[in-house]
């Protein structure tokens, strides 16, 4: 029996790698794949990406929205920021204006001006609560109006307005409406004159006297100006009340006018009650009437007693309710402190002046 052949096949313990592909000289092999992931992890990977992704956009929208707000904040304070604001909204009451409320014979031009070319220049305006406070402007303002009025369209019905930073000071709100009318248009004497006066009595500025308002209102004017507006303002509170057309008193008429009246109560009184009487309807009737005071000769009291006229008394009172302030002099006593005497009744006040003047009656009978 023949014996069986027997093949042995030595196999490899470890599997072989295949073998790499040619590559051509000079290039670079290509990159091993990827591992494969499941669905899963992939979709984890892509909304980590897309979360990263907007992350950084709503940064660079943040970055660029602080930029406009600082922005806008710089332009608003330079009053840059336009627009257009309903006149409805817009009051004119926190400042007391250097207008004269009469008809100014050049609004028509102005009226005609915005309706063919349109407003060139924005008013200035302050926020308000819901509303807003006219700070410059008021001739435009008052053309609109007239226009809205007249046509109706709503083209004039919202004005074209730069906003002022809230929390400007009452004072520079004032410089900024006097600074821009003394550039765009010379205004009166008297409406100046009128301006210091209002400004005064003001609550909430910080001028007490006649001086400290016209040396802040017209800080940007020369000396001699600001004194023609002194003297004119004196003389609108001699005679100012019976006046209708004081903006068109000329600068010589307005100080001539102060020098004939003078301290002298009688002038002021006559020329007072000649314009309630004759009431002129036009300003070249109120400046006649002016004018034809001057030449009417004065019954001031001789030269000789200039000096003795001139002469006042000076004096602080202590009373109870606080310190008195007095002034004396020929034909007038004033008297002023710390206290509202309007909210004394009438017949408190007529009993307290004629108990004044009765006890200066005694002492002069003593006297003599």
């Amino acid at each position: 029996m023949s014996k069986r052949r027997v093949f042995e096949i030595n196999f490899p313990s470890d599997t072989p790698e295949p073998a790499a592909a040619a590559v051509p000289a000079g290039t670079d092999p290509a990159p091993a794949p990827e591992p494969r992931r499941g669905p899963m992890a992939t979709a984890i990977s892509e909304n980590a990406d897309a979360l990263k992704i907007r992350a950084d956009a709503e940064q660079k929208i943040r970055a660029e929205n602080d930029r406009l707000a600082h922005e806008f904040v710089r332009l608003k304070k330079l009053g840059l920021v336009v627009d257009r604001i309903p006149l409805d909204l817009i009051k004119t009451t926190k400042l007391s204006r250097d207008r004269s409320q009469s008809r100014d014979p050049e609004l028509d031009e102005l009226i005609f001006s915005i309706r063919s070319l349109g407003l060139s220049n924005p008013i200035r305006v302050e926020q308000d609560g819901d509303g807003y406070q006219l700070v410059q402007g008021y001739r435009r303002l008052s053309a609109y109006r007239a226009l809205y009025q007249e046509t109706g369209d709503a083209l004039f019905a919202a004005i074209p307005a730069g906003l002022v930073a809230h929390g400007e000071t009452l004072q520079g709100l004032y410089r900024r409406m006097v600074d821009e009318n003394l550039v765009r248009r010379d205004i009166s004497f008297a409406e100046m004159a009128q301006l210091a006066l209002s400004y005064v009595q003001d609550d909430g500025t910080e001028a007490t006297t006649l001086d400290q308002a016209i040396s802040t209102l017209y800080a940007s004017t020369g000396r001699q100006k600001r004194s023609y507006v002194r003297h004119f303002a004196e003389l609108l509170e001699k005679i100012g009340s019976d006046l209708r057309f004081a903006e068109v008193i000329p600068r010589a008429l307005g100080l001539d006018l102060k020098r004939y009246l003078g301290e002298d109560a009688a002038l002021q009184i006559a020329l007072c009650q000649q314009l309630q009487q004759e009431q002129p309807q036009t300003p070249e009737a109120e400046l006649a009437i002016l004018r034809a005071a001057l030449e009417r000769p004065s019954r001031r009291a001789p030269k000789s007693s200039a000096r003795v006229d001139s002469a006042k008394t000076t004096l602080r009172c202590t009373v109870p309710a606080g310190t008195v302030r007095c002034l004396a002099r020929n034909g007038r006593i004033e008297m002023a402190m710390e206290k509202d005497f309007s909210t004394i009744d009438q017949r408190r006040l007529e009993s307290a002046i004629t108990a004044f003047f009765e006890a200066l009656a005694v002492e002069g009978e003593s006297e003599a």
